[in-house]
């Protein structure tokens, strides 16, 4: 089955904002400025949309989005025409074998394989499992290694429900992948799965007698930095880490920050040691501090943080920022990109420097994601350098000339 909405065309080189609530998809995209965004129709009305993603591997242009309804269940659909019509599954394509006691609740995060392996795909799902599909999505598989862990029995659901939600590939050693679950911490696997290591060696969990256990802390977003092999950043359930170890051993980041509570993390396309966070005030009070809407950044990984406010709200902004509601675009300068539980979509096109709302009113954001169109579109900072090259080498052959070079004419500014 598959429903249609309105969409206005999406070209080569658009970045793609795919904005999941608690009331349907939101597809949005704009050029390269990102000065003007437009908002396509809602699909799914009235489901919950909790993971969605962009697939351009093998020639696709495919948008995912996991459904979820209390009547219907979790389905995952996807789009080839940037949202204009979606196929709908009437049942499930994931599901727990017969005899596992299990079945779906919900997909919390879908996660693209390698480049060189265009047909693999994953989804993290609860309760807390890890799906597999080498078909390009047409049928799916547990990871049986992760199923049948001896610390299944063990884990713990938290707030949100017993989730794996991150989903973080090695693109150096295919066979090695990072996943975290709430409330069973960080594991990882070095054989393609087969067996999984509990990785959360310094990582507290403060609301259990032991600080400090092998696994069961929550953990509520891990992202690896680009530009630096080895190295990820941690989101706690109070407390911010960095591992440079692919999560042997983390170490606490949070240096004057207003709080180490929060659940929104991102990490720069290339910047070595550059992260996002939205700190929130406390889990009994999950606003950001002093009702002041601050992204902090570090650029150092983490040994000093900066709060990022111009343009927004400083006052009354008793805002939340979920695990998956914010995100980076892959152009110089980088777009970052966060969605609130009261609606507000924000984004920046310079790496936090200024902010500008682009959409506001819509249902609680629970996921946002970001996308250039073929590919990330010409940088503008070496477009920048290449033009004052020219310059250069135009002034030096009218010197050799004798001549003065003429002034370029501007270029109309376009809005």
């Amino acid at each position: 089955m598959a429903t249609r909405s309105r969409v206005a065309p999406v070209r080569a080189g658009d970045v793609l904002l795919l904005v999941g609530t608690t009331k349907g998809a939101f597809v949005l995209h704009a050029n390269r400025t990102r000065t003007r965004w437009t908002v396509g129709a809602p699909a799914f009305r009235g489901f919950s949309v909790y993971a969605m993603a962009y697939d351009d591997r093998g020639g696709r242009q495919r948008l995912w989005a996991a459904t979820r309804s209390e009547h219907w269940g979790a389905v995952l659909c996807s789009s080839d025409d940037f949202g204009a019509t979606w196929t709908e599954p009437e049942a499930s394509t994931l599901k727990f074998p017969a005899g596992s006691g299990l079945s779906l609740r919900g997909i919390w995060q879908i996660a693209l394989g390698p480049r060189t392996e265009p047909d693999v795909l994953y989804c993290g799902v609860e309760p807390a499992a890890l799906f597999e599909s080498r078909d390009g999505g047409a049928t799916w598989a547990p990871v049986r290694g992760l199923l049948e862990h001896p610390h299944r029995e063990r884990w713990q659901p938290g707030g949100g429900g017993l989730c794996l939600h991150t989903i973080i590939a090695d693109p150096e050693r295919p066979e090695r992948m990072v996943i975290a679950i709430s409330t069973g911490g960080v594991y990882r696997t070095d054989d393609g799965g087969r067996s999984w290591q509990a990785r959360n060696r310094g990582v507290r969990a403060q609301f259990l007698p032991e600080k400090y256990p092998e696994f069961g802390q929550c953990v509520h977003k891990v992202v690896r930095d680009p530009s630096q092999p080895g190295r990820l950043y941690l989101q706690n359930h109070w407390g911010l880490y960095r591992s440079d170890d692919w999560g042997d051993s983390w170490h606490d980041m949070a240096n004057h920050v207003p709080s180490d509570f929060g659940f929104a993390m991102a990490a720069h396309p290339r910047a070595k040691g550059t992260v996002y966070i939205v700190p929130l005030e406390s889990d009994m009070f999950r606003c950001v501090p002093e009702a002041k809407l601050r992204v902090y950044r570090t650029r150092d990984g983490g040994a000093s943080w900066e709060p990022l406010s111009r343009g927004l709200p400083q006052k009354g902004a008793y805002e939340t920022v979920l695990r998956d509601g914010m995100t980076t675009d892959a152009l110089d300068p980088a777009g970052v990109y966060f969605g609130t539980r009261s609606g507000k979509l924000y984004g920046s096109r310079n790496e936090g420097r200024s902010w500008q709302l682009i959409a506001d009113g819509l249902p609680p954001i629970v996921c946002v994601k970001a996308a250039v169109v073929g590919g990330a579109a010409e940088s503008r900072v070496p477009a920048a350098k290449k033009a004052r090259a020219a310059k250069t080498a135009s002034t030096k052959r009218a010197a050799a000339r004798g001549k003065a070079p003429q002034r370029a004419r501007r270029a109309p500014r376009r809005s």
